[in-house]
């Protein structure tokens, strides 16, 4: 009896030009992923900012609401009208009433406390953060496509909390974002909330 004879074995595999490219699709796959991953984290940082913004804003508008003799009283003579604050990395807390518990505190002493405690939340919850109180009747600028930081003013004008604050970026963008618009502009009512 014969034994067939055994075919002839032909190489079968990969060549290193073929595991070359998958490796680079491989790297070009987890680059575009970790790409992904670094855009939606800073979304998620903005979002965050975003909403912490719309809460010291409505926070403020409350409590703006809350002192009615203070807004009731000449636009002059209101310490919430006109407020423009640009938060300091190392500015010191202080200067305010102490208007907790049963002081009696007058309306005036009881606005410096609100700005003084507002300044303090604004320098731990936003970076950078500029704080705008005036009345406004355009917040919106029409030919920059965004909020704007001027006031147009008037007595019959609405109030306007307009707030902003510096991304994450790296401090060289710093300085061109000190003129950055404003991401939140909170309308009170026209006149005295």
């Amino acid at each position: 009896m014969r034994h067939p004879r055994p075919l002839p074995v032909t190489a079968q595999g990969t060549s290193l030009v073929e595991v070359l490219v998958a490796l680079l699709l491989l790297a070009v796959g987890l680059l575009g992923g970790s790409a992904m991953q670094l855009s939606s984290l800073r979304a998620r940082h903005e979002s965050a900012l975003l909403s912490t913004a719309t809460q010291l804003a409505a926070s403020m508008a409350e409590r703006m609401r809350a002192n009615p003799a203070q807004m009731q009283a000449l636009d002059a003579d209101n310490p919430y009208l006109g407020l423009d604050y640009q938060a300091g990395p190392l500015e010191e807390a202080g200067g305010a009433p102490a208007c907790l518990g049963d002081t009696g505190c007058s309306a005036a002493q009881l606005a410096q406390f609100d700005i003084a405690e507002w300044k303090q939340q604004l320098r731990k919850d936003l970076p950078g953060a500029r704080l705008r109180i005036c009345r406004d009747a355009l917040a919106w600028d029409a030919a920059a496509q965004g909020l704007q930081w001027s006031c147009s003013g008037g007595s019959g004008a609405p109030f306007v909390i307009k707030l902003g604050w510096r991304g994450r970026q790296g401090r060289e963008r710093v300085a061109q974002e000190a003129g950055a618009m404003p991401k939140i502009a909170m309308q009170l009512a026209a006149g005295a909330p």
